[in-house]
């Protein structure tokens, strides 16, 4: 088990590399958490002036301030998978190197800050290392399963059905409907997770005949996590799209299509022809006429947000 954070030396865009010492938390973990509270949040401005500093002059100093900016956003995700019964020291280690992946990762002219593109990276690198750990991930490694597994304890402790033993049949459904999973699923991971611990080490045969252990085995069916940041940015890209173009209509027509189309609970055309004492006829052209307006302003916002990332 590794008891220190030493983050070595990671390879980096044009075959630069990071060597980056950073404070270990396994000798002291308070000491430690206080000691990172001294380290600045960083200005948007300034983040990004770094961050452009360390991907075109492969700057590792400026490198070194983001990673460690970033170190409480680390211990604070970290401190969420206390759970599984792992040394929380651990689990900030591998967040740590999740965080240096990030930074590795990271483009600025995106528009994003980085912690909300970090996030993924941090959550993914801990989980490994929860899976990793955990014996009986060897038995469960489906996306249902592995859903289970991150989410089981939270809802058990929602509906109070943290003592040992069997889920109720109400509980199972409950569950079972709450994450979208077979209730059998539940069953069993439950049992697991109560049950014993077997090693990933055990030796398995490949179809190929060769031996391996079970953990070489272990396939993760989640988005990787570039792709999960690209549907991320592209609905951020997508809303403030909407936002600018529902800014361009009239403030009738803004406010019509909100009620209308923008709400959990649109309102009706009676409702809204009372509101504005016209008959619900008038509503309907003003909220069609409204909408093709909204579609045309998206379009051509779209089309010029691509003609200046190709510029």
């Amino acid at each position: 088990m590794r008891l220190y954070i030493a983050i070595g030396v990671l390879n980096m865009n044009k075959s630069a590399s990071m060597s980056m010492s950073l404070l270990s938390p396994d000798n002291n973990l308070g000491r430690y958490l206080d000691q990172i509270k001294k380290f600045p949040m960083l200005a948007a401005e300034d983040e990004y002036n770094l961050a452009k500093d360390w991907l075109e002059k492969n700057n590792t100093k400026s490198a070194h301030k983001l990673v460690t900016s970033h170190l409480r956003l680390v211990a604070k995700i970290a401190m969420g998978y206390r759970g599984y019964g792992l040394p929380v020291a651990d689990l900030i280690a591998e967040g740590n190197i999740g965080m240096m992946h990030a930074v590795k990762k990271f483009d600025p002219e995106k528009g994003f800050r980085l912690a909300t593109y970090a996030m993924w990276w941090i959550k993914a690198a801990i989980q490994e290392f929860v899976l990793r750990s955990w014996s009986q991930v060897k038995i469960g490694t489906t996306a249902n399963q592995k859903k289970l597994f991150f989410n089981l304890r939270k809802i058990k402790s929602k509906i109070n059905a943290l003592e040992d033993g069997d889920l109720s049949p109400k509980q199972v459904n409950h569950i079972a409907k709450t994450l979208d999973v077979p209730e059998d699923d539940v069953i069993s991971m439950n049992r697991r997770m109560l049950g014993g611990d077997h090693s990933l080490n055990a030796q398995m045969n490949r179809n190929d005949g060769e031996e391996t252990e079970w953990q070489d085995l272990l396939t993760d069916e989640r988005e990787n996590q570039e792709t999960l940041f690209a549907k991320h940015e592209e609905k951020t890209i997508k809303n403030k799209l909407m936002v600018e173009s529902l800014n361009l209509l009239k403030s009738r027509e803004k406010d019509i299509i909100i009620k209308r189309r923008l709400t959990d609970e649109p309102k009706t055309l009676e409702e809204l022809s009372q509101e504005y004492k016209v008959s619900r006829e008038r509503i309907r052209q003003i909220e069609t006429r409204a909408f093709e307006k909204l579609q045309e302003a998206m379009k051509l916002k779209a089309r010029e947000l691509k003609l200046l990332v190709t510029e």
